[in-house]
């Protein structure tokens, strides 16, 4: 299955805790000001990347300990990053976390907003939700650009059928 991408980054340290194989998708609606990836927007630009090379870039670095799906808007590509995520679990041992980025809420998820959502919020641990507000830009916020945004704990999240805040050191310093 193929993935539009923009590009990667096989060891980041600012995209969440620990080393981290970023996959950064192509393409977003929310073309919010300010934003930290606009060459990401244009839904016709970039590469397609099958998920084969991006799983043999995650098994290079035996340094990794996460994945994290950025963007663009990763939940534009949710069903292909589903798929893409529940093959790196079991294909990856040394991936022990999936993180991603979207410019949509928990609760806009929830309701349906991105097609194919729920599948890939079953593949993640956490969830960087909210669209980048420029006005609440922070440099004070580890894993965020913004203090609207919120760092989710999926899994309790799903089970409780509302967003769930992440408060551990890892995420929130």
């Amino acid at each position: 299955m193929s993935i539009r991408i923009a590009g990667t980054v096989s060891d980041s340290i600012t995209d969440g805790p620990g080393i981290r194989f970023t996959l950064f998708v192509q393409g977003c609606p929310h073309h919010c000001p300010g934003c930290h990836n606009p060459q990401t927007h244009d839904f016709n630009g970039g590469r397609d990347a099958e998920e084969e090379e991006l799983i043999a870039a995650i098994n290079k670095n035996p340094l990794l300990s996460g994945l994290t799906l950025s963007g663009g808007e990763p939940m534009c590509q949710a069903r292909a990053l589903a798929h893409f995520a529940e093959r790196v679990r079991k294909e990856c041992p040394r991936i022990k976390e999936v993180a991603c980025y979207t410019g949509f809420t928990f609760e806009e998820l929830l309701e349906g907003k991105a097609d194919g959502a729920m599948e890939l919020l079953k593949q993640l641990d956490t969830l960087v939700d909210g669209r980048f507000v420029q006005a609440l830009r922070s440099w004070e916020i580890r894993f965020a650009g913004s203090s609207n945004q919120r760092v989710i704990d999926v899994p309790a999240s799903l089970k409780a059928g509302k967003a769930v805040l992440d408060t551990s050191e890892r995420w929130n310093g």
